[in-house]
């Protein structure tokens, strides 16, 4: 069996009043930095903030009486286990799932509050998935597959009707590529309806499973990766025929890249982003010239990131464009010189976030301490700007070597959208 648009149609009856028609924007300012002519489809706007509800509802409203009285039952490493658990209680419908162990806690939290039956087993969706087929067999109950079934396509699918009912003429669509639902799905719809769109899958380079499933190589993958969404080593038999035949290319997309793109429709679009829903700004961000001049769609897959890891993407971004350094100054060890530094630190209007003294560690002289001190900056000139007028002062700043030239890639134009 096969996926067709009038499937991918019937979903989207299924599944109206009960999913967000997420908003598809056009983006003024990442449209300037690429290119390009770049459309958004925020798909964190979904109640469990993921595109997973499409698919998850469609497969639902889709079994039988009697299937639903035996309870569901779904492995997943977060967004398709919310969706299965949150429209599974809404439709009175018993949920079991299943995720790896280290799945986000912010997922776990979430899936278990809306009352599902969650057990963390096995270190990716292979494991969890071997436990959940059997769990099912063992209880009778129905499995929700999160990519590799005709109704979780079709749902999916429903995202490209939307998205070229708003924007007709895109020339392509850049999507994220786990275990190949979304940008199938996607892909039987909008080749359907417009046979010229070019359909692009994104990989992150630790988890290529499906190019390389698709080139007939053995599937290697890393251990981690920041888009634990798309972290899939086995991608589905139906996902990788209707790759194979409508997806045009994948291209593969690295960790500071997924970092950048979180930043950026952070800051500028004031839109969270999990690693898995930055993935198709990065691979736009990373070839620009691929993509400029064209209309791009991107699907904003989803928003669930854990705090911490967002708060570490955060930083991390900050050192990366410049605007938060650290640098190292020897000065007198007399009172007031620490002083008279963070005057000249004020007047070039250099934040000071912190600041340590170093007597003990040094081979400085004994009337001289080494002070080291972060500092946020407007981006790298200011940095420049801020350097030059220590040494003007008579002093000999260092910055780490990370930090001498920071990535220009980073810098970003926050105004506006």
């Amino acid at each position: 069996m096969t996926v067709t648009l009038a499937d991918v149609r019937h979903a989207a009856t299924q599944i109206h009043g009960n999913v967000e028609r997420t908003p598809c924007l056009h983006s003024h300012t990442l449209s300037q930095l690429t290119g390009c002519e770049l459309y958004i489809k925020f798909e964190n706007h979904q109640f469990t903030a993921a595109f997973k509800e499409r698919g998850a509802l469609n497969h639902l409203l889709s079994l039988s009486p009697q299937e639903r009285a035996r309870g569901v039952i779904a492995m997943s490493a977060g967004n398709h286990a919310q969706a299965v658990a949150y429209h599974a209680q809404r439709l009175g419908i018993r949920a079991t799932i299943v995720m790896p162990r280290h799945t986000p806690n912010l997922k776990v939290r979430n899936t278990r509050a809306l009352g599902a039956n969650v057990h963390l087993v096995g270190d990716g969706v292979a494991e969890a998935g071997d436990y959940a087929f059997e769990l099912a067999a063992r209880h009778d109950l129905v499995f929700v597959h999160p990519y590799d079934d005709e109704r979780i396509i079709a749902g999916q699918g429903t995202i490209a009707l939307e998205m070229l009912e708003d924007v007709p003429d895109l020339d392509c669509l850049v999507i994220p590529i786990g275990g190949g639902g979304l940008i199938s799905g996607n892909a039987v719809a909008a080749k359907a309806l417009k046979p010229d769109i070019e359909m692009i899958g994104v990989q992150t380079k630790r988890f290529p499973a499906m190019q390389q499933a698709l080139a007939g190589e053995p599937i290697q993958c890393g251990l981690a990766t920041l888009a634990e969404g798309i972290a899939v080593k086995q991608p589905g038999k139906l996902t990788q025929a209707i790759v194979r035949d409508l997806v045009g290319d994948i291209v593969l997309v690295d960790e500071p890249e997924i970092e950048r793109a979180i930043l950026m429709l952070l800051e500028i679009e004031k839109s969270v982003a999990e690693g898995a829903g930055a993935a198709g700004l990065a691979a736009v961000l990373a070839d620009p010239e691929r993509y400029r001049g064209r209309r791009v769609g991107l699907i904003l897959c989803g928003g669930n990131i854990d705090m911490l890891a967002l708060s570490s993407v955060i930083q991390r971004g900050l050192v990366r464009s410049g605007r938060i350094v650290r640098v190292r100054v020897a000065i007198p060890d007399v009172p007031g010189a620490l002083a008279e530094l963070t005057q000249l630190l004020a007047r070039e209007r250099a934040n000071v976030i912190q600041i340590a003294h170093q007597r003990t560690f040094t081979d400085l002289s004994l009337r001289a301490t080494e002070v080291e001190a972060t500092l946020e900056t407007l981006g790298s000139d200011h940095t420049r700007d801020v350097i030059e007028a220590l040494r003007a002062e008579g002093y000999d700043p260092v910055l780490p070597a990370n930090e001498v030239h920071p990535d220009e890639r980073w810098a970003t134009t926050p105004e506006g959208h």
